[in-house]
């Protein structure tokens, strides 16, 4: 399919998002048995297939705290930042700053406390009081790592597509390659963007892959999808006609081009289309959540909202069948100002992300449902100072940071490896992207060394051969 027709038709289908387009199942009698992907896979579609294995999760919520939470105020305590304060770190010529003129190598404490929490005795800062609630259905990994990155936008690619270069498929248009939708009217694969759009995005590209697997993006604001619904003058019958021009269209190219497998843009039921418009929008409509439920989640609080809002549409969308749902909230980048910025920034997203996990638990889907929460990267342990007058703040640090996961067979009240006593680097038991990738994929059902996509003749694979195991250890 040339670029120009394939564009015509993901932006002029009259109010049926670019998504909803390459996300419709084929209904015209192309329902066949579940398959499992292969290298050399002859169709794509978005029908439900075979995992390769047992899976644990059939869902996976991912919540991308964007610019890099500093694991040292939030999850990863380190008492000898308190004893040597204002010393300069041991080890200095190690450090790598992404601002070199404003770094130092002076220490500095956290100004938040830990406490052991849950009965498992997880450290978790005073910042994080709804986490601490939720600690024993979570493992803590200390231990991330991404070896050679130091930039948010390479971070973000690294843990989303596996590399940190630009031009490869997200985690979630993988998922939704390897095993279908378990929906016919939404999505598979949605990014909920809270603020603006994260630096270098988008992150939800299926890029190599058909387009049938790219992301669907939901925004915080109204019309949450943009181009879901035509305008008053093109709904009914217009829109019939417009709809019917574009299925002739979509004949004679497949009268004109026989056995073409990229047809990721064809509508095969615009039935199936008018379906999606009112399940998209049912499912994004919050007035329908209890009182009890909007109370959990802070939807009422001004300060929680945004969050709440995304985290509860996110659970919406995977009781509705929706594969893989990615929040991103870009405001965790803190090179000033750390102290102040990150006790605000907590109050916005603990309630909400905690209340997420609770809920899911109470309606029976936290078993298959992975949630995780993290950023691309950590803080360094020394201060960076940006000059008189700003406070200070830390510098990136990808060489040891923390996320937390829940649910989908993940273990709960667990810590997984460690940093250095200064929190600089992973030392033990250290997941870089691939493992990190490789852990998801294993509790989908898929082997990471078999998920492959011809490419010009070529492999394409999320996580690159052998590069990427299983993290055994946070498996229940």
């Amino acid at each position: 399919m040339n670029s120009t027709r394939r564009h015509f038709l993901s932006r002029n289908a009259l109010g049926i998002s670019s998504l909803a387009l390459a996300n419709l199942l084929k209904d015209d009698g192309l329902f066949a048995a579940p398959f499992k992907p292969v290298l050399e896979q002859k169709s794509f579609d978005m029908l439900p297939k075979d995992p390769q294995q047992e899976p644990q999760a059939k869902a996976m919520i991912s919540m991308f705290m964007g610019g890099g939470p500093s694991h040292l105020e939030l999850l990863d305590p380190k008492p000898m930042l308190d004893k040597y304060a204002g010393k300069d770190f041991p080890n200095a010529k190690d450090l790598k700053f992404d601002s070199v003129g404003q770094a130092s190598a002076v220490l500095m404490p956290s100004a938040y406390a830990f406490e052991k929490c849950g009965q498992s005795g997880t450290e978790v800062s005073e910042l994080l009081p709804h986490f601490k609630t939720i600690v024993d259905d979570a493992t803590v990994i200390r231990s991330m790592t991404l070896p050679d990155i130091r930039n948010h936008v390479a971070g973000m690619r690294a843990l989303t597509t596996g590399r940190g270069q630009a031009g490869w498929p997200s985690l979630g248009s993988w998922l939704t390659y390897g095993l279908g939708s378990e929906t016919n009217n939404l999505p598979s694969f949605v990014a909920l963007i809270v603020g603006s759009n994260p630096p270098g995005s988008p992150f939800w590209d299926s890029r190599h892959l058909p387009s049938i697997y790219q992301g669907t993006v939901v925004r915080e604001q109204e019309p949450r999808i943009m181009n879901l619904t035509p305008p008053a003058h093109l709904k009914g019958a217009a829109q019939e006609k417009q709809l019917s021009a574009l299925e002739k269209l979509n004949q004679l190219h497949l009268k004109d081009h026989p056995g073409e497998n990229d047809l990721s843009a064809r509508i095969a039921s615009y039935e199936l289309a008018a379906r999606m418009q009112t399940s998209a929008t049912d499912a994004l409509d919050l007035s329908k959540e209890t009182a009890a439920t909007r109370k959990l989640y802070g939807l009422e609080d001004k300060n929680t909202k945004k969050l709440a809002e995304a985290c509860i549409i996110a659970r919406r969308l995977v009781e509705r069948g929706v594969r893989f749902v990615q929040i991103w909230n870009y405001a965790w980048d803190m090179h000033e100002n750390l102290t102040a910025s990150i006790k605000t920034r907590c109050a916005a997203v603990d309630q909400p992300c905690a209340a997420l996990v609770k809920d899911l638990k109470s309606r029976g889907m936290i078993d298959s449902t992975i949630v995780q929460w993290g950023g691309e990267m950590g803080r360094l342990p020394v201060i960076q100072d940006r000059g008189a007058g700003k406070k200070p703040g830390r510098d990136h640090n990808t060489e040891g940071f923390s996320i937390w996961m829940a649910g989908g067979g993940i273990k709960g009240g667990h810590v997984h490896g460690s940093t250095d006593e200064f929190g600089h680097r992973a030392v033990d038991q250290p997941v870089n992207q691939h493992d990190f990738h490789a852990t998801i994929l294993k509790q989908f059902g898929l082997d990471a060394n078999q998920l492959s996509y011809r490419q010009n003749a070529l492999p394409v694979a999320l996580v690159e051969m052998e590069k990427g195991k299983a993290v055994e250890g946070i498996l229940a």
